[in-house]
């Protein structure tokens, strides 16, 4: 199912936003080592801007992402593993 690497985890600043490509992919956003938000979209740039405009995301301080074309079904089964990590709870920002 993997189609690419993850990037690495990356500042969430404004630099670090023009870098991401505006494709097809999966991204995670974290504040002290904590998953705030797992996201998937057509084109990841938009998303992310767009995600960052709601106050929990916008406490975020690092964004890693990947391409995925399917990034739908990607996305789901990030969540999936991150709920049975944690107790069959969501990341805090998509509650």
């Amino acid at each position: 199912m993997l189609e690419s690497k993850w990037s690495e985890w990356q500042d969430n600043n404004q630099e670090s936003i023009l870098e991401i490509p505006e494709k097809p992919g999966v991204y995670m956003m974290h504040e002290s080592m904590k998953i705030l938000f797992i996201g998937g979209s057509q084109n990841m740039k938009k998303s992310i801007i767009d995600s960052l405009e709601k106050k929990c995301v916008s406490d975020s301080t690092r964004i890693r992402f990947r391409e995925e074309t399917n990034f739908d079904e990607v996305k789901k089964e990030l969540i999936s593993e991150y709920k049975k990590r944690h107790e069959g709870n969501i990341p805090h920002c998509m509650s």
